[in-house]
Parts: C-alpha cells; sequence; structure tokens
C-alpha cells in the first residue's frame, strides 16, 4: 500500500496535487493576491455592492429620506411604480432610448472608422481616406465637451426665435420652420434629444473602433480585396466579425449611457418636456428623491433602472452567444 501510495503520488494523484497546492501558497503569492484582488475587492464591496444592497433594503420601506424612522412595506412601492402613469412613460421613453441609441452610435461609429482606416484609395496599401486625422479629431472634439455644456449648447440651437437650427432652414427656403419648437413639441422633443446624445458620444467610440482596426492585420484586407471585396463588403464581412469583442463591450456601454441621460435631458429640456415625451427613469427618481421626499419609492425606480441595465446587458451577450460570439472566443 505504501508503494502504491508513493506511486499515484508521483503519478499526479490527490495527494501529489496536494502538494503542489500547498508548494504554490507561498507568503508572496498570498500577499500579492491580498493586495491586487482582494483590496479592490473590498472596495468594490463596500462603494458598489453595499449602496445597491442598502437601496434594495429601502425599496421596501417608506422611508422619507429625513426620518429616523424607516417602515417596512415590503413590495408596495414596486407595486405602485407599475400602477403610475408617469413613472412608466418614463421607462418607457428609457427601453425607447436604450434601443435606439446604441444601435445608431455603434452603427456610425463603425462606419466613420472603417473609412478612415481602410475606405481610401483601392489601389496600393490598405489605408483610410485622406485626411482621416483630421476627420478622427473632428468627431472626437464633441465627447470632450462636459455633457451640460453640450446640452445648453444645443438647448440655444433649438431655440425657436433666433435659434441657429431654424435660423439655417429658414436661410434655405423652408419658411416653416420660422420658429418652430423642436424641445417643445412633444413629437420632435425626443429626436433632438437623442441627436444631441449621438453627436456627443460617437467620436468616443469611433476612436475605439479606429485602434482596434489598426490592430488587426493588414494581410487580412489585402486578401479581401485580391478576392474582388469592395469598401462595404470589405467593413462588413470581414472588419464587423473580427471586432465582436469590441462591438458587444461599446453596446454595453452606449446602454448604459441612454439609460443614464440625466443631464442631457435636463439640460435641454427639465421637467420631462412637452407631454413627459422625453422624461425618463432618472428625472422622475431624482424628483420623487429630492422634491417629494418619497426616498424609498425613489429607490424602487433605481432598483428597476438597475435591472433594466442588467437585462440590457443580459440580451447583448445572448445575441453575441447565438450570432456566433462563443465559438469566436473558442477559436482564440
Amino acid at each position: 500500500m505504501t508503494t502504491l501510495a508513493r506511486t499515484v503520488g508521483r503519478a499526479g494523484g490527490p495527494s501529489g496535487a496536494a502538494r503542489r497546492w500547498r508548494r504554490r501558497l507561498t507568503a508572496d503569492r498570498i500577499s500579492f493576491a491580498a493586495v491586487f484582488l482582494g483590496v479592490p475587492l473590498l472596495v468594490y464591496a463596500v462603494l458598489v455592492l453595499s449602496p445597491f444592497v442598502q437601496a434594495v433594503y429601502y425599496s421596501l420601506t417608506s422611508w422619507s429620506g429625513f426620518d429616523d424612522s424607516i417602515p417596512f412595506i415590503g413590495l408596495g412601492n414596486y407595486v405602485r411604480a407599475f400602477s403610475d402613469d408617469v413613472f412608466l412613460t418614463a421607462v418607457r421613453n428609457s427601453v425607447t432610448l436604450v434601443l435606439v441609441l446604441p444601435v445608431v452610435i455603434i452603427a456610425l461609429a463603425l462606419a466613420i472608422a472603417s473609412l478612415v482606416t481602410i475606405g481610401g484609395s483601392s489601389s496600393g496599401p490598405v489605408r483610410g481616406v485622406r485626411g482621416g486625422e483630421l476627420y478622427r479629431v473632428v468627431f472626437f472634439f464633441p465627447y470632450i465637451i462636459p455633457a451640460i455644456a453640450a446640452a445648453i449648447m444645443w438647448q440655444q440651437v433649438y431655440q425657436p426665435a433666433g435659434g441657429l437650427l431654424n435660423g439655417v432652414l429658414t436661410a434655405l427656403g423652408f419658411d416653416g420652420f420660422a420658429s418652430y419648437p423642436w424641445l417643445g413639441d412633444a413629437t420632435t422633443a425626443m429626436p433632438a434629444v437623442m441627436f444631441v446624445m449621438i453627436w456627443a458620444s460617437v467620436g468616443f467610440y469611433v476612436v475605439i473602433f479606429v485602434a482596434a482596426i489598426k490592430a488587426l492585420p493588414a494581410e487580412v484586407f489585402e486578401a479581401a480585396r485580391l478576392d474582388g471585396a469592395g469598401r462595404f463588403r470589405i467593413a462588413l464581412s470581414v472588419t464587423v466579425p473580427m471586432l465582436r469583442a469590441n462591438i458587444r463591450t461599446s453596446m454595453i456601454y452606449t446602454g448604459i449611457f441612454a439609460l443614464d441621460a440625466f443631464v442631457f435631458m435636463s439640460g435641454l429640456i427639465g421637467g420631462g418636456g412637452p407631454q413627459n415625451s422625453t422624461l425618463v427613469i432618472s428625472q422622475q427618481l431624482f424628483t420623487t428623491a429630492f422634491t417629494k421626499g418619497q426616498f424609498g419609492y425613489a429607490c424602487a425606480m433605481g432598483v428597476i433602472l438597475a435591472a433594466i441595465t442588467l437585462l440590457f446587458a443580459g440580451v447583448v451577450f445572448l445575441v453575441d452567444r447565438l450570432t456566433g460570439g462563443r465559438e469566436d472566443l473558442r477559436e482564440e
């Protein structure tokens, strides 16, 4: 039995694996893991997980935010939220943003990035259009402008009387826009805000995709071009599949950006816009907590917003897996 145990240990059996594991648990390894893994996890738990758990608890109460008493009411706030027409309007507007903005922003960013990297001459080395460096700076510039400053600037552009947009349209012969209220009409308020959010964020993703495309092997694009593929075909069949991971991550970030539209909505219109056409969950949450003093109800809104965010991220990962993302990861 002793000889057999030794043989199993030398062959990598349980006793051998245990000894190797103990040898790896040196003081240096333990201290490294504690500093570079344990400390960040502790900070994350204190600053992120703990407030979220507190918010979930407060969402089950009728806490006003300023009293010592915190009456527990169970799921009452959630029942109230899903029977509140104003909040349901905010949910519908937020869902509209998260369905539209990520698709438009990522599509535009990919198109522009492909143009400035591989959209140049069809002869010679693969390169972008002339002046691509300038285009990158121009598209990225709106991103460095603070969101509230961009919102105030575009609010002046959309002004019915004396606004730049109506002035340009009138000069072009569209007299019907002489005093058109872009932010005061329920049919155009949300598209107008969406345009500003796209304008302010698309440049960031252009830079990300440009860097990702430049990291791809040029031989792939040259081979596709030799096979007769045009610029559009190369971008659609070569570039997009090879940037799957970048696109997936960018979709999640843009989704979070769309759901957290508080600054743009408040800076451009405020108050939810005409007929609450631009009211989003974060605005209603802020009003409920700090204007009405209903922090428990506001926390329930925050939990619902977090659930929508997680649901969107889950859908993105699911779509990526169903369209071949799992196979791509296995190949890598």
